[in-house]
């Protein structure tokens, strides 16, 4: 037979029969409270007591209040991200729409976008070299075949 069938054979019940105490219960908390308050005023009381008496002293470090610049040949941090952006896209626009030269020795220059663009339609675009191979393997092939391409 089970345990709670036995207590109930036996004429108990099987649960508790009187409730919680409320004024234990309330007691606790107001202990408990109480206690809360007293830290609480303590910590207060000791932080006041070594405000008002002891001072800070010096620095935990002599370099807490300078500042030092990194070496110059790592990059430098940005302090304002967003306006950097900003000046990147201008430099970068305005390359793109300048003329200048990108390797004088090799003699390899950039034209504004506009105007390359008015080259291509005068001028067509120029074969690739890949085209050009493709190009030629499909006549070498039609040759071999005898068809005309």
């Amino acid at each position: 037979m089970s345990e709670a069938k036995e207590h109930f054979a036996e004429g108990r019940p099987g649960h508790e029969t009187r409730d919680v105490s409320v004024r234990n219960l309330a007691a606790f908390g107001l202990i408990l409270a109480g206690l809360i308050v007293l830290g609480l005023l303590i910590s207060w009381a000791a932080r006041n007591y070594f405000y008002a008496r002891q001072s800070l002293g010096p620095p935990a470090t002599p370099f807490e209040n300078v500042r030092q610049r990194p070496p110059a040949n790592l990059p430098m941090l940005e302090t304002r991200p967003a306006a950097d952006w900003v000046q990147l896209q201008a430099r970068q626009r305005q390359a793109l729409a300048s003329y200048g030269w990108v390797d004088e020795k090799a003699g390899v220059a950039r034209i504004p976008i506009d105007r390359a663009m008015e080259i291509l339609v005068e001028r067509g675009f120029p074969a690739s070299a890949a085209a050009s191979l493709h190009g030629n393997a499909t006549v070498a092939a039609a040759n071999k075949t005898g068809r005309k391409r």
